[in-house]
């Protein structure tokens, strides 16, 4: 179960008692539908009006986002060793083992087109969330949980393999931390078409794979803040993205962070997230972020709220 929430009370001195409890998956369409793929291979597509609580939700087994690594391993390098003169057939599955790759490198950079419509909480009067309303507006931050809970905003986060953790005990600021997993979630290897009509597959470089990195860490952090404020009537939504490193020094694995970032309401809103590139646009906020092309990220110290 991949997303906490967390209420914290401040103690004074920059302390902070966090009340946690354990919640609940890479979401497509447009809103009122979404589906997602669990860390099982469920793909699950829910249909429905945001807001009222009327959905529908089917469930059937799919393959993982990059369709096993293992797997796909194993059938490009048996297109590999295939004689010339490949039959249509086998054409044919050499053009989709590729494709699917291809599309799910591009879905690691376009989380951030993804996102839910937005709640008024000021008109809803009906549906799952309308008991929520008046307290959601008073600024009751257990509602914010429940709420949290009910909708799922990240569920199909959960899905690339990330997990999340919200707290806040201000009700004009969401703090939300992801776990990035990078080598869980990122490909390692480059699959393409040679001209024979078989499958080419090598080790992606460094400067791709901490390219594609950073466009994933970006575009999340987007879609977080995107889905922060369709859901919940804060103003400002803090986002920290930590990974698993080597630390130099110990030689042993740290979890760090990567990338700190303070986006408020006001700046998003004039965002055309069809067209813009998500590290160019994270930049425009307030970012803390330490990254070189030929070395990836670097540790930074969080933005306090």
């Amino acid at each position: 179960m991949g997303l906490n929430f967390r209420k914290s009370i401040s103690l004074g001195n920059g302390l902070k008692l966090n009340l946690s409890k354990s919640g609940p998956s890479l979401s497509f369409g447009k809103s009122g539908m979404r589906q997602s793929i669990n860390m099982k291979g469920q793909a699950r597509t829910t249909v429905g009006i945001p807001g009222t609580g009327v959905y529908y939700t089917k469930t059937s087994n799919v393959k993982n986002l990059f369709g096993g690594k293992d797997k796909k391993a194993a059938g490009a390098k048996g297109a590999k060793t295939a004689a010339k003169g490949l039959s249509e057939a086998e054409l044919e599955q050499n053009r989709n083992i590729v494709a699917e790759y291809e599309a799910a490198v591009e879905q690691l950079k376009s989380i951030h087109k993804m996102s839910d419509g937005a709640i008024d909480w000021t008109t809803l009067t009906s549906g799952d969330l309308a008991p929520f309303a008046q307290s959601v507006l008073a600024g009751d931050i257990d509602s914010y949980f429940k709420v949290i809970e009910e909708v799922g905003p990240f569920d199909d986060l959960l899905e690339y393999g990330s997990s999340f953790e919200v707290g806040t005990d201000d009700p004009s600021i969401l703090e939300v931390e992801f776990n990035v997993r990078s080598a869980e979630v990122l490909p390692t290897t480059v699959l393409s078409l040679k001209a024979d009509g078989t499958v080419a597959e090598k080790e992606i470089t460094k400067t791709a794979y901490y390219d594609l990195m950073r466009d994933y860490v970006s575009s999340t952090i987007l879609r977080v803040a995107r889905d922060t404020f369709a859901l919940l009537p804060v103003q400002t939504v803090l986002i920290h993205a930590q990974d698993v490193q080597v630390n130099s020094a110990t030689g042993q694995d740290e979890e760090f962070t990567l990338v700190s970032a303070k986006i408020t309401r006001n700046q998003i809103g004039g965002i055309n997230f069809e067209r813009v590139d998500p590290s160019d646009c994270l930049g425009s906020f307030e970012c803390k972020e330490k990254f070189r092309k030929t070395e990836g990220y670097a540790p930074v110290d969080r933005i306090l709220p």
